[in-house]
């Protein structure tokens, strides 16, 4: 695929965590087998810990034109110094701002930056404080479950260690009325089962269960919502989990809706390739349900199909579907699945010299493999409801996650999922502070009912966790030279909420 000369789009993010489960899925024999390349899964797991295929954090700085997404001196070229969020949100198609609370100053240590329990938290008095499942006089005992052994090994163990990385932070500096966290690290080892399991030692031994992220988080719903504990996941992976009455996530799941401003902006940026659209998607029923969804949700904000189509998880030859897209004259090109999917269907449309205008993606393909994949995913475009990691050096709260996050394991890259683990681990304290001698499991479980424009200072659109709602404020970030840069501005565009259902 060649560079895209004009703006271009993605599905929001709740379906990047669907698509993600998909990479899981391909390794697991009922799902129809293993697929995935040896060399694939250990690059990915060395981007995880840091090894030489991990991404790099220095973005560039090229300056960009917001109102058209394109920037820099070559026409081509998307840029833009990246901002940290804060301000108001704007309309959907008009210029882009960044929601979300701002950043607090330096404090802390090592090196200091954001409060460990944020600025303009009042302290519940202590007054009543009483011991209980998880609490004891010195300490305050989180779970933190994830994906660590399995078919992909390490593939969520990023959301543990920034959890633990948390964790430290705030030991370092504060207490909870005199007790510091403890965090009971749990390995849901990639299946339900397991996470069942583990969902009933944070039961058993936990006040609450802080930045899960297991792809097969539906194991565990009926023994989370038995026991009454408040679950505070990094993302919810199924639909089912969010309908847990107890459970709750620092990215908010979709709740039935999509956010309005993706397709209203490309539309007011490019109607005609909105008109001539297509979807692609694994046969997997996570991507089959976000790409329907998708799909109807565009709809009803006036986009056109000119092709949908799944595709089988051990598909290789995309050719035939890229000859339909081609024939169809197809403008805009979606796609739900893997990202060593997404390289091998940009490769097809390179081969048969298909060059549609927009190639959008998700959080899935935020992946190092998939930025080094060379020209033909050269301008492929990203909606994010994160700051991106390359803004490191502009937004302080994501400079400290990486800070404490060398401090559990030097060496490692911050990620997707550990910023919305570090999220909620944040949101817990935060919560667990005010609540002071109020503390007990039903009080926070409605504390964080009461949360509903969630940033993490800064490292977020802002999040309606309380509500289930998805972000109404989405940015985008496209591929160019390897490097993920801002597209169509460096901030937010926010907008409302339409049916995907």
């Amino acid at each position: 695929m060649t560079p895209i000369s004009g703006p271009g789009t993605k599905q929001w993010l709740r379906y990047a965590l669907l698509a993600t489960s998909v990479v899981v899925c391909l390794t697991l024999s009922a799902c129809g087998g293993s697929v995935l390349k040896p060399d694939f899964v250990a690059a990915a797991n060395r981007a995880v810990e840091g090894g030489p295929s991990a991404a790099s954090t220095n973005g560039p700085t090229t300056p960009g034109d917001p109102s058209t997404g394109v920037g820099g001196s070559n026409p081509t070229s998307p840029g833009g110094s990246s901002t940290s969020p804060g301000g108001s949100s704007t309309s959907p198609g008009g210029s882009s701002t960044s929601p979300g609370g701002s950043s607090t100053s330096p404090g802390g240590s090592p090196g200091g930056a954001a409060p460990a329990v944020g600025a303009g938290v009042k302290a519940g008095s202590c007054t009543g404080f009483k011991n209980q499942t998880g609490v004891s006089n010195s300490a305050i005992t989180i779970a933190n479950i994830a994906d660590i052994s399995g078919p992909v090994p390490g593939i969520f163990t990023a959301a543990s260690y920034a959890v633990q990385a948390y964790a430290k932070y705030f030991n370092s500096t504060s207490t909870i009325c005199g007790r510091k966290l403890n965090v009971l690290a749990l390995d849901s080892q990639t299946n339900a089962g397991a996470e069942q399991v583990a969902s009933q030692k944070s039961c058993d031994n936990a006040f609450a269960t802080v930045g899960e992220m297991s792809a097969f988080d539906t194991g565990g719903i009926a023994t989370t919502e038995n026991c009454k504990i408040p679950d505070l996941q990094a993302v919810i992976t199924n639909d089912a989990r969010a309908k847990c009455s107890n459970c709750f996530a620092a990215q908010a799941p979709g709740g039935g809706f999509s956010p309005d401003a993706i397709p209203d902006y490309f539309t007011a940026h490019n109607k005609a390739a909105t008109q001539k659209a297509a979807m692609l998607y694994v046969n997997a029923a996570a991507s089959v349900g976000g790409a329907l969804d998708e799909v109807r949700a565009e709809k009803r904000r006036g986009w056109k199909f000119a092709y949908t189509s799944s595709f089988d998880i051990a598909e290789f030859n995309y050719s035939p579907y890229v000859q339909q897209m081609k024939s169809k004259g197809v403008k805009l090109v979606q796609m739900f699945g893997s990202a060593q999917m997404a390289i091998g269907i940009a490769q097809a449309m390179q081969s048969a010299d298909f060059h549609p205008d927009i190639y959008m993606m998700n959080a899935t393909q935020y992946d190092p493999a998939y930025a080094a994949a060379g020209s033909p995913v050269e301008g492929s475009i990203i909606t994010a409801d994160f700051t991106p990691i390359e803004d490191m050096a502009k937004v302080p709260e994501l400079a400290l996650y990486n800070q404490w996050l060398q401090q559990i394991k030097p060496g490692a890259v911050p990620t997707y999922f550990g910023l919305y683990a570090w999220s909620a681990a944040r949101l817990f304290v935060q919560q667990a502070v005010a609540l002071g001698g109020k503390l007990t499991r039903p009080n926070m479980i409605n504390s964080i009912r009461s949360v509903h424009s969630w940033t993490a200072n800064g490292l977020h659109a802002p999040q309606d966790v309380g509500g289930k709602r998805v972000s109404r404020c989405w940015r985008f970030i496209q591929l160019h030279q390897g490097k993920w840069v801002p597209y169509g501005g460096t901030g937010y565009h926010c907008g409302g909420v339409v049916s995907a259902q």
